[in-house]
């Protein structure tokens, strides 16, 4: 992508793998999202806005932004991994795994970011000191929750989880396997609890299959409904939330100084 004004690249690359990397990524990245890059000349501000990629989201903060009069655009149709903002020349998009939308922030990259509250949590604390919560919305809510095989009707409380974790670890000399895509959410709320004879198994996706192909006992995942959980025979502990969720809006700590960010910030109120 080159400046209107100045015969020069703002953008390099037409792979997503290069595109991520000249926004300062340090490792390849197998997903799709969107960013604003700052630095176009000294004298002119581009702010970095990132989208997290999963359609039923992006569809929500569509509506959303129609509602606060601000168009995305993109060149080359809705394939397209890179956008503007009609009426605002100086913001660019480019759409992001909503992990990665976590990681670049923290390390500076990024300026503002659309992800979940639970993968804010879920990242390291020296990422998390590094972003600041700027909003939190009414949609994107989900729950992280802890469930169980529903044949496990004795067990309806983390107090008889608890049981059962000792229960394997004494009789099957093993630890409870935990399948998630939350580990450390997980083993902080396990512990907190007093359950401490665990495993954690990471999972990739399709977590609710685990207990069921032998790969695990249990899992945590994020639910909005519980549909799927209950779909799967799985069933979430009455004490077994771990953590509420919801769509935000972040904000990358070394960006506060700049003088656009009030001006977007006020725009996405």
């Amino acid at each position: 992508i080159k400046s209107k004004s100045k015969n020069i690249n703002i953008v390099n690359g037409g792979r997503y793998d290069n595109l991520i990397s000249d926004l300062g990524s340090k490792k390849q990245v197998s997903a799709v999202g969107a960013a604003l890059n700052l630095n176009y000349w000294l004298w002119k501000i581009l702010l970095k806005l990132v989208f997290q990629a999963k359609v039923d989201f992006e569809k929500i903060f569509w509506i959303y932004l129609k509602k606060k009069k601000l168009k995305l655009t993109s060149e080359r149709g809705e394939r397209d991994l890179l956008g503007s903002v009609r009426k605002f020349e100086n913001i660019k998009i480019i759409y992001l795994h909503a992990r990665e939308i976590i990681e670049r922030l923290g390390d500076g990259s990024l300026d503002l970011g659309f992800s979940g509250y639970d993968l804010f949590k879920e990242s390291e604390i020296n990422i998390q000191k590094k972003i600041y919560v700027n909003k939190k919305y009414e949609f994107g809510k989900a729950n992280l929750v802890i469930a169980i095989p529903d044949i496990w009707i004795d067990v309806q409380t983390i107090a008889d989880l608890e049981e059962v974790a000792f229960e394997f670890k004494d009789k099957k000399k093993n630890r409870l396997r935990v399948a998630t895509k939350y580990p450390n959410l997980t083993k902080e709320f396990l512990f907190s609890k007093g359950v401490t004879q665990f495993k954690i198994v990471k999972s990739l996706g399709a977590t609710e299959v685990y207990p069921f192909t032998g790969s695990s006992e249990i899992i945590t995942d994020i639910t909005s409904s519980g549909e799927t959980l209950r779909a799967n025979n799985l069933r979430i502990l009455k004490d077994g939330q771990i953590l509420k969720s919801s769509a935000c809006l972040f904000v990358s700590k070394s960006s506060n100084k700049k003088k656009k960010l009030k001006q977007i910030l006020n725009l996405l109120k």
